[in-house]
């Protein structure tokens, strides 16, 4: 199994944009010495709490900062963007790190089915990646969703697909159900490949990581009822109001705390259930040496969980 990560660049509260991009490119160093297989990075607007707004360049950064993790979008949202723009600033970032590049494809903000559809076609066909085509080694395209419309297009385009299960944790089944089923061979994988993106904070105890995670909690509670703004430093649940009390325990299905060893648990359960052998996981926690340590405790900790396996569990592509 393999694990990857993605980031979103959260903006604690108190400093800026800048000093979380440049945590991003901290934290991919980091998840590159811990033996993560990917880093992909977010595309949000218009968000006071995530600073990640641009992933191609973002990627470029990474990439640079970097030398053997693959890097890429987790992801580009299309509908905001012309096909070309994305495949020429993509066909940048492979000449430059063959081998290394994801591309990473969502449909928010597409207008509808019909028109993300028509993009995806156009995009594969500007990478020269349609089916029947020779295809290339320097860039790997992925097709992401958080219900199951993304799913069967991943499929027939031969593309990765990715699941969000911190946005819906009901939908995965299914989804990957649509995509195993109906997957086509493309130009650059002739097997399906799916990865679930799930969001999980881990520390040495549960008291500490229960700490760590009540910001997450309270800024996905206010940002639900309407109150997007930077994330909390600390903040303890007996300050917070009963709506946001509400909201946060209504969202706790999509968040897994604990001690590294009892998070690592989970995900081995989710990953065996839903059958997929790669989990990217996210940590939006303010502090940095916050996201950094879950994160190197779960790589260990997942590690540990199956001994005989674990000279395959963080293995990279191609190694």
């Amino acid at each position: 199994m393999r694990i990857s990560v993605l980031d979103q660049s959260p903006i604690a509260t108190g400093k800026t944009k800048a000093d979380a991009l440049r945590e991003t490119i901290a934290l991919a160093r980091a998840a590159e010495d811990d033996g993560y297989h990917r880093f992909w990075l977010a595309e949000h607007h218009d968000s006071p709490g995530f600073a990640g707004t641009t992933p191609s360049l973002m990627a470029m950064a990474v990439l640079e900062a970097t030398t053997e993790i693959a890097v890429g979008s987790g992801g580009v949202l299309l509908g905001l963007h012309e096909p070309w723009q994305v495949a020429e600033a993509f066909d940048i970032l492979a000449a430059l790190h063959p081998g290394r590049v994801n591309l990473g494809v969502g449909r928010a903000g597409s207008g509808g089915s019909d028109a993300f559809n028509e993009k995806i076609t156009e995009l594969h066909a500007r990478l020269g990646l349609t089916p029947g085509s020779k295809g290339r080694d320097d860039l790997d395209i992925w097709l992401l969703g958080a219900g199951t419309g993304s799913a069967p297009l991943a499929a027939a385009a031969g593309a990765g697909y990715a699941h969000a299960h911190f946005l819906n944790t009901g939908s995965g089944r299914t989804a990957f159900a649509h995509y195993r089923e109906n997957f086509q061979p493309g130009p650059v994988r002739r097997e399906p490949e799916a990865l679930l993106a799930v969001r999980v904070i881990a520390a040495n105890t549960d008291a500490e990581a229960q700490e760590i995670a009540n910001p997450v909690r309270l800024w996905r509670a206010r940002k639900d009822l309407g109150l997007d703004e930077p994330f909390p430093v600390s903040t303890s649940p007996a300050t917070w109001s009963s709506q946001e009390l509400r909201r946060s325990e209504n969202n706790e299905t999509r968040l897994i705390v604990g001690t590294a060893e009892d998070v690592a648990h989970q995900l081995a359960i989710l990953a065996e259930e839903l059958g997929v052998e790669e989990l990217m996981i996210s940590t939006p926690v303010p502090r940095l040496e916050d996201r950094i340590n879950s994160n190197r405790l779960i790589a260990r900790a997942l590690a540990r969980l199956s001994p005989p396996n674990a000279a395959n569990l963080l293995h990279r592509k191609g190694q």
